[in-house]
């Protein structure tokens, strides 16, 4: 078992061969560092428990159509969570959530103008309009 340490201090502790599907944990691991636990300062315990419970199901699942449903309702959460998951997959290396979440933010925007994005991200456009309509031209087949 290897003890990991949210960034707000909650514990967990987790089978080896599930921390090992998060690739920084694994080379902490190879390298010694996991002895005495092993602090993830940049992931909440509530991320941090959604990644193990993610890496955990992935070790104790072998169906693939299994697995796909799975993921389909796993990646059904609001926007913030879905950010915090993204920053935890890539920060954790893990790259089948990394892969997930992006493709989720992906479907997200897909034929979406650029500003109904900048609506769904809170995005504030800071172009004038004189510098947008020259970005439109300049990449008119973007914007087909």
């Amino acid at each position: 078992m290897i003890t990991l340490t949210s960034s707000d201090g909650q514990t967990f502790d987790v089978d080896e061969v599930v921390a090992v599907k998060m690739q920084t944990i694994k080379h902490l691991m190879e390298d010694g560092c996991a002895e005495s636990g092993i602090p993830v300062p940049n992931v909440t315990g509530k991320i941090l428990a959604k990644v193990i419970d993610f890496c955990k199901k992935h070790v104790e699942t072998a169906k693939a159509e299994e697995l796909r449903a799975w993921d389909a309702d796993f990646i059904k959460v609001d926007q913030v969570t879905l950010y915090d998951l993204v920053m935890a997959a890539n920060y954790l290396e893990c790259k089948r959530l990394l892969d997930l979440t992006c493709q989720r933010v992906a479907d997200m925007i897909k034929g979406k103008s650029p500003e109904d994005i900048r609506e769904i991200f809170n995005i504030k456009n800071d172009f004038t309009p004189e510098e947008e309509e020259k970005i439109r031209k300049a990449n008119q087949w973007a914007f087909e």
